[in-house]
């Protein structure tokens, strides 16, 4: 008899710290604006670098494109002009779309 009362006041105490601990973690929880502002802000922070390393790259194919542009030209080659202007292409690319993305984003 005496451990059947002692059960419940147990599962009753129980319960009761239980729901205590669920009230204070849903009362010191957020909804998640704060780590969204920050991930805007360091993506912002981030994109003028990425814009540099954008051009480095179209810089670096250019030139490579420049030597092998160079490489058909000096041989004779009758495919010169397609050659150009698919490494051209490729390169007015990349400034494009870096800036579609400034203006499309608001940077």
């Amino acid at each position: 008899m005496c451990s059947k009362k002692m059960w419940r006041y147990t599962s009753c105490s129980t319960l009761v710290v239980f729901l205590i601990f669920v009230f204070i973690q849903n009362s010191f929880a957020q909804d998640g604006t704060g780590g969204i502002d920050k991930a805007n802000e360091l993506v912002r922070s981030y994109f003028e670098r990425g814009t540099y390393l954008l051009y480095a790259i179209g810089a670096v194919l250019g030139l490579v494109g420049a030597v092998k542009v160079y490489g058909k030209w000096s041989q004779g080659d009758p495919d010169t002009s397609k050659t150009a202007a698919s490494w051209f292409g490729s390169c007015i690319f990349l400034v494009v779309v870096v800036t579609v993305l400034k203006s499309f984003f608001g940077i």
